[in-house]
C-alpha cells in the first residue's frame, strides 16, 4: 500500500494505506465474518437426524450464531472509535476460530453426534457467530477512510458485497457436505476463516487518525495529522453518550422494531429456508441450499440496493409500508400453501420485501433521530440483528403446533409480525410532517 507522511504539528508520523485498501479490507472482514449466519442453516437437517431435534430445537440451533453476532455489535462498534477497527475485528475472528475449531474436533472425533451434544453444539455456535458482529466494526472502519462526499458509494459497496456472504455459503455448504461430508465441510470453512483472518491481519490498515494515535500523538495532534493525510471524519468523544441519547428517543425503538422484523427476518429465514424445503418438500440438501441461497438470501441482498434508491425517491416511511405489505402477502402464501411452485414464488416475494424493508428503515434513522444518528444506528442495527436469534425458535414453535405441515404453518409467525410492522410504519407516516430530512 502507498505511504504518506503527515506534516504540520506531527512531521514524523507515518500514515500507511489508502481509502481503496481500507474499503477492500473492511469489506473482506465483513464478508468472512458475516458468513457465519449460514453456519447451521444448511447443515440443520444433518443435526436434526442425528440428534432427533424438534422444530423448536432446530430453530434455536440455526439461530445460535445470531445471538453473539447481534449482542456484540454495539460494544464492538463503540470499541472501534477508541482504537480503530483492526483489533476489534481480529478479536471477533479469533473467537469465531475457537468455535469453528471446536465443531471440527467434535465432528471428526465423534462418529454419531447424539442429543447429549446439543448444548455444546449451541455454545460453539455462539462462539462461531462472533464474526457476524463484524458489520458494526467495518462500518466505521471504512467510513473514517473516506471523505463525506464518497461515504454513500463506499458504504453501499461494503454492505452490498458483505451481505452476499450468507447466501453464497447457504448455496455452497450443501454442495460441500455432499462432496466431503459435514466434518470435511467445516474443516474447509475453518481453513477459509483462518486464511481470511491472516490476510486481514497482514493487509488491513487503521484510518490515519488511529495510526497517529498508535504512534503516541494526542487526540488533537492525531486529528491534525490525519486531516493532513486527507481524513475528514473523526470518532466522537462520547460514544456511549450518543447511545444513551438515542435510547431516550421513542422513535429509535420504533425503528429498531421495524429492523428487528426486516433484517432479523433476513437472518432468520436465511437459515430457516433450507430446513423448510427439506422437511416440507423433501428436496435434497443441495437443492434446498440453492433455493435458500439464491431464491432468498441473494435476492434480499440485491433488493436492498434497489430499496435504497426507492426510499430516496418515495420516502422511507412509504417504502416500509410497501415492503412489509409484500412480506405479509408472501408469508400468507407460505403459511397455507404446500404447492411447490407457489412456495417458490412466496420465497422470492418475501426475500424481495425484506430487502426493500432493510433499506427503508435505515433511510429513516437520520430523519427521526438527527441529534444522535450514530447511537441510533448502533441500537437499531444491534437490536434488529437480534431478531435473527429470536425469530427462528418462534418459527419452530409455531411449526410444531401445525403437525405434519408445520414447516409451512410456521410462516404464520411472519403474518403477525408483518402486520405489526405495517402498523408501526403507518404511524411514522402519520407523524412524517413534523420532521424534515437533512
Amino acid at each position: 500500500m502507498d505511504k504518506a507522511t503527515a506534516t504540520g504539528t506531527a512531521p514524523h508520523v507515518q500514515i500507511s494505506g489508502t481509502p481503496a485498501g481500507g474499503l477492500v479490507m473492511g469489506t473482506w472482514g465483513f464478508f468472512i465474518g458475516f458468513a457465519a449466519v449460514a453456519l447451521y442453516g444448511p447443515a440443520a437437517h444433518n443435526f436434526q437426524l442425528s440428534m432427533h431435534l424438534s422444530p423448536t430445537a432446530v430453530g434455536l440451533l440455526v439461530a445460535a450464531p445470531q445471538l453473539t453476532g447481534s449482542l456484540l455489535r454495539i460494544p464492538f462498534g463503540a470499541w472501534v472509535d477508541k482504537i480503530g477497527g483492526r483489533l476489534p475485528m481480529l478479536t471477533l475472528f479469533i473467537a469465531s476460530l475457537v468455535g469453528m475449531s471446536g465443531l471440527v474436533v467434535i465432528l471428526t472425533a465423534v462418529p454419531n453426534v447424539t442429543a447429549s451434544f446439543y448444548p455444546l453444539i449451541l455454545i460453539l455456535g455462539f462462539l462461531s457467530g462472533c464474526g457476524v458482529a463484524s458489520f458494526s466494526v467495518g462500518i466505521p472502519q471504512v467510513s473514517y477512510w473516506f471523505p463525506r462526499n464518497r461515504q454513500g458509494t463506499a458504504l453501499g459497496t461494503y454492505g452490498g458485497v458483505g451481505n452476499l456472504a450468507p447466501g453464497l455459503f447457504t448455496l455452497l455448504l450443501p454442495l460441500a457436505i455432499g462432496a466431503v461430508g459435514l466434518a470435511g465441510s467445516y474443516i474447509a470453512w475453518l481453513i477459509f476463516l483462518l486464511i481470511g483472518t491472516m490476510i486481514y491481519g497482514l493487509m488491513v490498515r487503521d484510518a490515519p487518525y488511529f495510526q497517529a494515535r498508535h504512534q503516541g500523538l494526542s487526540p488533537a495532534e492525531a486529528k491534525e495529522a490525519a486531516a493532513a493525510a486527507g481524513e475528514e471524519l473523526f470518532p466522537r468523544d462520547a460514544v456511549w453518550g450518543a447511545l444513551a441519547l438515542a435510547a431516550e428517543e421513542t422513535r429509535t425503538w420504533g425503528l429498531a422494531f421495524l429492523y428487528f422484523i426486516s433484517f432479523g427476518g433476513f437472518l432468520a429465514l436465511t437459515v430457516w429456508f433450507p430446513t423448510y424445503w427439506i422437511n416440507l418438500h423433501h428436496l435434497t440438501l443441495a437443492q434446498a441450499g440453492a433455493l435458500g441461497g439464491l431464491g432468498f438470501s441473494l435476492l434480499a441482498a440485491v433488493s436492498r440496493v434497489l430499496g435504497g434508491t426507492l426510499a430516496e425517491r418515495f420516502g422511507g416511511e412509504r417504502m416500509a409500508v410497501i415492503s412489509f405489505s409484500i412480506v405479509l402477502v408472501a408469508a400468507t402464501v407460505l403459511s397455507f400453501s404446500t404447492a411447490f411452485a407457489l412456495d417458490v414464488a412466496g420465497e422470492l416475494l418475501i426475500g424481495f420485501g425484506m430487502g426493500l424493508g432493510n433499506a427503508a428503515v435505515f433511510k429513516m434513522v437520520p430523519k427521526y433521530v438527527p441529534h444522535a444518528v450514530g447511537g441510533a444506528s448502533g441500537l437499531v442495527g444491534g437490536l434488529g440483528a437480534f431478531g435473527g436469534f429470536v425469530i427462528p425458535p418462534l418459527l419452530g414453535m409455531v411449526a410444531g403446533l401445525f403437525g405434519g405441515a408445520g414447516y409451512a404453518g410456521g410462516f404464520f409467525t411472519y403474518v403477525v409480525l408483518a402486520a405489526a410492522a405495517i402498523a408501526v410504519a403507518t404511524g411514522f407516516i402519520r407523524f412524517e410532517s413534523h420532521f424534515t430530512t437533512d
